[in-house]
């Protein structure tokens, strides 16, 4: 098998393993994936300190912090009523995106897709989310998480206005307007 690197580079750290070496293809699961994973994790917590209280620590802050929000917690209040099982979902989700763990099952655009939320709720969810994971995580740690979190509001922001029958030109963003008034779920 060739060896294959798969490698993601935020700024000037590259996170990633030879997916096709052979120590990455034992395991459990009858196909490696398990052990592929256990390695993927293990390179990202050794580059930059992400471990699974790691991610604990930022889900648990940011959505304490979240709650607290004016413009956002309206929203999760309208739609959440036991917070435990939605920060282990969380968590769930954040150790899948950043450690490839797996562990999230989900579907997050069908989630957020009827949420009532324009560029101004990505912009104060990024921006909490950001000050959170500079606050709580080492630094390479806080970029990677930054980064990723980027990438998926970016994408919910372009879900939510198709779901919502617009189609955003590029660099366009989700605006509440008289022809598009944001929706109660």
């Amino acid at each position: 098998m060739t060896n294959m690197p798969i490698i993601i580079r935020i700024g000037n750290t590259e996170l990633g393993t030879r997916m096709g070496s052979p120590e990455n293809f034992t395991g459990d699961d009858g196909d490696g994936r398990t052990a592929r994973r256990a390695a993927f994790a293990a390179d990202v917590g050794a580059r930059t300190g992400i471990d699974e209280g790691t991610i604990h620590r930022l889900v648990h802050t940011f959505y304490d912090r979240v709650r607290a929000d004016p413009l956002l917690a309206p929203v999760f209040k309208a739609r959440i009523t036991d917070w435990a099982p939605h920060l282990a979902r969380m968590c769930a989700f954040w150790s899948s995106v950043v450690l490839m763990t797996g562990r999230y099952h989900g579907r997050p655009m069908q989630a957020h897709a009827p949420l009532p939320v324009d560029a101004q709720h990505f912009d104060r969810w990024l921006a909490l989310f950001e000050a959170t994971a500079r606050d709580v995580c080492p630094s390479a740690a806080a970029e990677l998480f930054i980064e990723k979190a980027r990438l998926i509001a970016q994408s919910l922001e372009l879900g939510i206005a198709s779901y919502r029958g617009l189609l955003l030109a590029p660099g366009a963003r989700l605006c509440q307007t008289p022809a598009n008034p944001i929706t109660k779920a």
